[in-house]
């Protein structure tokens, strides 16, 4: 008798790679690169789940939020359990929390996941019982990265953006100096992933600096915002950060929570004003600002198409964006880059510096769909539906030959191929 084997579906072996990454309430990234639970990576694998597992969906925004500081803050990586593996660990970070955990955040998508968990699975209760630690979180941002109140947060670390070697960082970094005292150290991401696609030496020796400075204040966040030696404002945790905000006062009138609800909208009004901090009148588009200097970043990143995913920005601004949006992706095979290939600095594929991202992809195309620009956002989603299934769960891909690139079995590529086919269907 013959046996035939039938070949996997994409979808199937998306949901194996998640299931492959879950830890028992929280997924890893990849196995042994990020063998940790990390904050958007996270929040966003939900999305994944909730097409297949509701109850596991929840459970992952759920652990999340175990591992808040007690001033609110979500970390960007909860250390659940040792390993060795992994570079820099707890004992760099030092910041004597339960869980341990680094000491800084990333972009605060995570209301934003709840709100559409919500409206997919009609679970309010779940939403009801995370309100406050999302309120918290919402607080310590403006709270803490925004302390005089402008409407325009900074971020402490590149690793807080999310985008961590993009050039958008580089007036930023110029300034950061590696003290003669650094602890020595030995990468593990390089020995996993292709060198030349990762941020070089002296990028990830600024890095453990910023970390240093972060140690040695005991994680003191408004001394550090006031006196670290990076302190930047970002597209994407501005526009993210205001579209979760809205999420949030959804989410806030739904559980009745009257109080909070009017707090956020105060969030929200100064947040729109602070857009207008962001804008680089001589790129005609909204970029990333030094906030020690003033000086803007000089090209268009996927983060800063992420206006309209924040409903921000004049008319005149968002036809502009659309405008570097329509040319960008007339410049590449497939949508969308992380850096602008019109720019020299472009580097299809080095992580931040031009490859494309399912997940930015994801959140792109929601925006452009949320404004009227249909066919735009569904090449992005089609761009990256043809990139996995032709490169695999990569963590991120070359634009330009769709190759597959960074660590594989990546848990957010994943999620995003299992929302976007659910969304499509």
């Amino acid at each position: 008798m013959v046996v035939r084997h039938t070949m996997k579906s994409v979808t199937e072996r998306a949901i194996d790679v998640m299931i492959r990454n879950d830890r028992g309430g929280f997924t890893v990234p990849t196995d042994r690169l990020y063998p940790f639970q990390w904050n958007w990576d996270s929040a966003l694998a939900a999305l994944g789940f909730a097409t297949f597992n509701a109850d596991r969906a929840w459970q992952e925004i759920e652990t999340l939020c175990k591992g808040q500081w007690p001033d609110g803050m979500l970390p960007h990586i909860i250390f659940h359990e040792p390993d060795k593996d992994y570079f820099p660990g707890p004992d760099v970070w030092g910041t004597n929390q339960t869980p341990p955990s680094s000491g800084h955040s990333q972009p605060p998508v995570v209301s934003s996941v709840v709100l559409q968990l919500v409206n997919q699975t009609q679970q309010l209760n779940k939403a009801d019982s995370l309100f406050s630690a999302l309120f918290a979180y919402h607080q310590w941002f403006h709270d803490y990265r925004d302390p005089d109140n402008t409407g325009l947060v900074a971020a402490i670390h590149p690793w807080e953006t999310g985008r961590d070697n993009c050039p958008d960082w580089d007036s930023g970094m110029a300034a950061v100096e590696i003290p003669v005292n650094l602890p020595a150290y030995r990468r593990r991401d390089t020995t996993q992933v292709n060198p030349e696609h990762r941020p070089s030496d002296r990028q990830y020796d600024q890095f453990l600096s910023i970390v240093k400075f972060g140690k040695d204040c005991l994680w003191n966040h408004h001394a550090i915002y006031r006196h670290g030696p990076f302190l930047m404002a970002d597209p994407g945790i501005q526009f993210i950060l205001l579209r979760a905000d809205r999420d949030l006062l959804t989410l806030a009138h739904r559980v009745g929570k009257t109080r909070e609800a009017a707090v956020i909208s105060d969030w929200i009004d100064r947040s729109l004003a602070g857009c207008d901090g962001l804008w680089n009148p001589s790129a005609n588009g909204f970029c990333a600002k030094n906030l020690r200097t003033g000086e803007f970043s000089k090209a268009i990143t996927n983060a800063s198409m992420l206006c309209f995913y924040a409903d921000a920005g004049s008319e005149t601004q968002r036809n502009h964006m659309l405008d570097h949006a329509n040319e960008i992706a007339a410049g590449v095979k497939y949508t969308f880059p992380s850096w602008d290939p019109r720019d020299s600095q472009f580097e299809p594929q080095r992580y931040w510096r031009g490859p494309v991202w399912a997940i930015l992809n994801n959140l792109i195309a929601d925006g452009l769909e949320r404004c009227g620009h249909d066919s735009l956002a569904a090449r992005i989603h089609s761009d990256t539906l043809q990139l996995i299934e032709n490169a695999g769960f990569s963590e991120y891909f070359d634009p330009g030959t769709g190759a597959g690139l960074g660590g594989k079995t990546f848990t957010w590529t994943a999620a995003m191929y299992l929302h976007i086919r659910d969304k499509s269907t």
